[in-house]
């Protein structure tokens, strides 16, 4: 009888001890957080409707507050009765802060900030983002154009953010830095566009699967789709372009392009998805994109 006696009252000083704890910690969380934020009792009393009298014992550690009256108090704070309550007070505090921090940053650092705290898995860092690869001609720019104005999300042609990026043509940046500089240029635009985006679609120069430091860059960031068509449909799209360089003066122009195409055919194989334009309308080919995505899940359906 006696023992029991003794293991009941060392579990009620137990609970006691462990009552003064909370309420100590809770009294020292009210008093920082309100300090943090400048602002005087009164006010949080004002904002609260709790009287300045007992706010003064809750910070004391002599009040026994309500949890209706701590939620009242936890709301003038702009905080949570869980961040005051637990014992990670400090942790809690500099959450605050790095979180105030990201909000007044550019999108540019904010992009750079989620992809460094973004759970490591390939999906969670391709966000919603799709990028079309394949040689010139497949049809890239045109598909990416139609199928982003069909989700109501931007297109970006990378060659058009580079030009952007350097204030002159692409020709000219390739006549100035090489092709060196020019493919230096590709990856600095990739991770542009990343930082700005979580949700777009894109198009590449058909290039670009031959640099594999810019195309894992790619793959990492993007869902990659390889745009893909007949070589006779290569040709003929490039020549409807108005660039008849193909094949002036050249009429092994044809043969090199099959080489071209066998030669990368492995590297734009391993993206993840595949859209086959040979022989189908325009029409045709931006729903089959549409349809590779959503089967994917490479980017969300929204409503209007």
């Amino acid at each position: 009888m006696t023992q029991n006696l003794e293991i009941q009252q060392s579990e009620t000083d137990r609970e006691v001890d462990g009552g003064e704890t909370l309420i100590m910690r809770l009294a020292g969380r009210v008093r920082a957080v309100r300090k943090e934020l400048g602002m005087p009792r009164r006010e949080l009393s004002e904002r609260s409707g709790v009287s300045p009298r007992y706010l003064a014992q809750l910070e004391s550690g002599e009040g026994n507050i309500s949890v209706l009256l701590l939620q009242r108090v936890a709301s003038a704070l702009n905080t949570r009765i869980e961040d005051l309550l637990s014992d990670t007070g400090d942790t809690t505090r500099e959450a605050r802060q790095i979180a105030q921090l990201y909000q007044n940053a550019g999108s540019e650092t904010q992009g750079k900030v989620r992809r460094m705290l973004v759970v490591q898995n390939p999906h969670a860092l391709r966000a919603q983002r799709v990028c079309l690869i394949g040689l010139r001609g497949a049809g890239k720019s045109t598909l990416g154009q139609k199928s982003a104005a069909a989700l109501n999300i931007p297109f970006v042609e990378l060659k058009s953010e580079i030009e952007s990026r350097v204030g002159m043509p692409a020709s000219e940046i390739m006549e100035l830095y090489g092709q060196d500089g020019y493919r230096a240029m590709e990856s600095e635009a990739i991770e542009a566009v990343v930082s700005a985006h979580d949700r777009l679609i894109m198009s590449v120069g058909g290039g670009i699967v031959a640099q594999p430091k810019t195309f894992s860059l790619l793959k990492t960031y993007f869902h990659t789709i390889w745009v893909r068509t007949s070589p006779a449909e290569h040709m003929a799209r490039v020549r409807a372009q108005g660039d008849l360089r193909p094949m002036e003066g050249n009429p092994e122009a044809m043969d090199q392009l099959k080489a071209l195409l066998a030669a990368r055919s492995h590297l734009y194989e391993t993206a993840l998805a595949q859209v086959d334009t040979s022989n189908r309308p325009q029409q045709s080919s931006v729903n089959d994109v549409l349809t590779t995505i959503a089967k994917h899940r490479f980017i969300e359906q929204r409503g209007p």
